[in-house]
């Protein structure tokens, strides 16, 4: 009875050793042989339409992010898509796919209705801070020179313009974290 049992094991130690044999060739080639994946590809946004001949855009060399700057807007533009698109929407009319479930509404940005004022000074504080009691959150956690270009890129959009001194926009972004 004994040998019956044998003859019925055999088949399954035998898958066992190839199994292990596999094993251990696939993870010889996978650390002695195989080259590696090359990490110093160049990402290229397949959202950028001027394609990859055009160097990119860098706001961490930009000086002073606060300064009005077509190239600072366009770059808050991006980032505004990414971040900010899903509950204000596209355009920035307050339409997003996630806002329809909020409440209040996120703003309108293109109308302008703000409650907090006008202004790259007061962007820039409700992106940083957010605003207690809706769905707006804080923003402290991008770099200041991103804040400061989705101020830009909202001050371009809106309507309702804010007149902001450029010495006291300069003195507040020193201070501003």
């Amino acid at each position: 009875m004994s040998e019956n049992q044998d003859q019925f094991n055999r088949g399954g130690f035998y898958a066992f050793i190839f199994s292990m044999t596999f094993v251990f060739a696939f993870m010889f080639y996978l650390v002695a042989i195989h080259p590696g994946v090359n990490l110093d590809e160049k990402v290229v946004d397949p959202h950028d339409q001027q394609g990859p001949a055009v160097e990119q855009f860098d706001i961490q060399k930009v000086a002073e992010p606060w300064v009005p700057n077509d190239e600072v807007a366009a770059y808050g533009k991006k980032l505004f898509q990414i971040n900010c698109a899903m509950c204000h929407g596209n355009e920035g009319k307050g339409d997003g796919p996630a806002g329809a479930g909020l409440n209040p509404k996120p703003r309108n940005l293109v109308e302008g209705k703000w409650t907090h004022g006008s202004g790259l000074v007061s962007h820039y504080k409700v992106l940083s801070e957010g605003i207690p009691g809706t769905s707006m959150a804080s923003y402290a956690h991008f770099k200041p020179a991103d804040r400061w270009a989705l101020a830009q890129f909202i001050e371009s959009i809106t309507e309702n313009k804010g007149s902001d001194d450029p010495a006291k926009v300069a003195e507040f972004a020193k201070t501003a974290k």
